[in-house]
């Protein structure tokens, strides 16, 4: 029928989980399809897919085979990031859960459907391929303007959010490594028999995320936020801030961020009025994912991993912050509550908003990110002064003694080597903040600094990495390698001219 939209399994990318269904529902078959839906039918049928790709992003158990209780899509995806970075320090193995993400023991594992590799590609390109259905039907979507804006804006920005995160996860990061190769690009609608592509440059795929988060820009603008789990227009802008201090494109990051906070109604709030981090009600929050009662995820779930209260996952492997992190908060901050100083500095962040239904839901933006941003980007600029109001704005709400008088972009080769520079305040204020949210390594990688890990910054010897080259900031360890399933479907990708590199350099 016309204007329908069909939504279909994708081969080795997965299926569509689409809202309010169970289990079972969810495993669709190759042929599922909303045959006969008209696309905007009374405003509201193309948000059935948005809102089954949204729920995909906080649902565990489709993405990978197995491992499903470390698998549970973007908050998984950021605690993943964290772990492998200095300062969420992983007090130990517990039940294994994200500890070999920890030890940065899982490229070796490219030929299984249930790790870390199959799992990322999967749940990325299974977004991108439902997003491209959306996006196929954009010339004749039927609804008004602002309906069809709704709908399609979220579909680009949920497309450039995913290449996004695979280039990051799969290539070297941007800046000086525009010219190796990143992922496949696709921007049509995928079946079982589509063609595989060749692997794309980075500066390609970042050619096309830009291309593709201002159209989301445009098209959301002037749009009303129908969800706390769909991407709107200062998200979209938020987005855009994010990508662009990933390409060391300081005008474009301060330009995007200044914009998020103007458009958004959140604000930043005091540690106390958003205890947890554990509701999309919270006044400072811009994107997360509202989860209820039968859509908890129970063990497979982000608060399980970092509640220590909760007696599963958070309490036998605890996430605890680095000592030396810890020691640059200055005592009349209140993010001192976040952490436990009579348990080794177990975090108290992040907590079930109830324990005994599983409950909590997923924060994914919140707009102090984006006065962090300006104030980087303003740093960077040369622009002190708005840096420092900016970052101001921030501090302001956590340490009422709070005081600034720092200059310049200097930074240590390793992040443990302090230079007492602006730039560096802003990224330890930076670290403090979205400590659990932001995914450590991904500011590590754009950075271009090493780290270490030690006894001193409460390390456990296992977890060290002792001879890895983690203070050498073009090293491969953070660079997965591409699951075997890709090249076993893609003709125009071998596994010896295309993967990357399985060990460290």
């Amino acid at each position: 029928m016309k204007n329908s939209i069909r939504l279909i399994y994708v081969g080795v990318m997965g299926c569509l989980l689409l809202a309010g269904c169970s289990k079972e529902q969810l495993e669709t078959s190759p042929t599922t399809s909303m045959s006969g839906t008209s696309l905007m039918a009374n405003g509201n049928a193309a948000l059935v897919p948005l809102n089954g790709i949204y729920r995909s992003m906080y649902t565990s158990g489709w993405s990978t085979t197995g491992n499903t209780h470390q698998c549970f899509g973007i908050s998984a995806y950021n605690l993943m990031a964290d772990v492998m970075g200095e300062d969420m320090v992983m007090a130990a193995q517990g039940s294994g859960w994200f500890w070999y993400d920890c030890l940065y023991n899982v490229k070796s594992r490219f030929t299984s459907s249930t790790w870390r590799s199959y799992d990322l590609w999967n749940a990325y390109y299974t977004w991108i391929s439902n997003a491209n259905y959306i996006l196929a039907a954009e010339e004749t979507m039927e609804g008004t303007s602002l309906e069809r804006g709704y709908a399609l804006g979220q579909a680009y920005a949920i497309r450039a959010y995913s290449y996004f995160m695979l280039a990051q996860s799969f290539a070297r990061t941007y800046k000086g490594h525009e010219s190796e190769a990143c992922c496949p690009i696709y921007m049509e609608p995928t079946t079982a028999s589509t063609k595989g592509q060749p692997r794309s440059s980075v500066k390609e795929v970042y050619d096309l995320i830009l291309a593709d988060i201002n159209k989301a820009i445009d098209y959301l603008k002037g749009t009303t936020k129908k969800h706390a789990s769909h991407i709107s227009y200062d998200v979209a802008l938020g987005l855009k801030a994010r990508i662009a201090l990933t390409m060391e494109d300081w005008s474009t990051a301060k330009a995007a961020a200044k914009d998020a906070i103007g458009a958004t109604s959140a604000v930043v709030t005091k540690v106390a009025d958003f205890a947890g981090v554990n509701s999309v009600g919270y006044k400072n929050v811009m994107w997360g994912a509202e989860v209820i009662a039968d859509q908890s995820g129970m063990y497979a779930g982000f608060f399980t991993h970092m509640d220590a209260d909760a007696g599963a996952y958070g309490s036998t492997a605890q996430k605890r912050i680095n000592t030396e992190l810890y020691a640059r908060i200055r005592p009349t901050d209140d993010r001192l509550a976040w952490w436990d100083s009579a348990n080794s500095l177990q975090q108290e962040k992040f907590k079930f908003s109830d324990i005994s239904t599983w409950l909590g839901d997923y924060v994914w933006m919140r707009v102090e990110e984006m006065y962090l941003i300006a104030a980087e980007a303003e740093c960077r600029l040369g622009e002190e002064d708005a840096a420092k109001t900016d970052l101001m704005a921030l501090m302001s709400k956590r340490d009422s003694n709070y005081t600034c008088s720092k200059t310049g972009t200097a930074l240590g080769a390793t992040t443990d080597e302090w230079t007492n520079s602006l730039l560096e305040e802003i990224l330890i204020q930076r670290r403090i903040e979205l400590w659990g949210e932001a995914g450590r390594v991904y500011d590590i990688r754009r950075l271009k600094q090493g780290f270490k890990r030690t006894a001193a910054m409460g390390w456990p010897a296992s977890a060290q990495l002792s001879g890895r080259p983690t203070d050498d900031p073009e090293n491969y360890m953070w660079v997965l390698t591409i699951p075997q399933s890709e090249f076993d479907g893609n003709e125009n990708m071998t596994l010896e001219n295309d993967q990357n590199p399985t060990g460290d350099k």
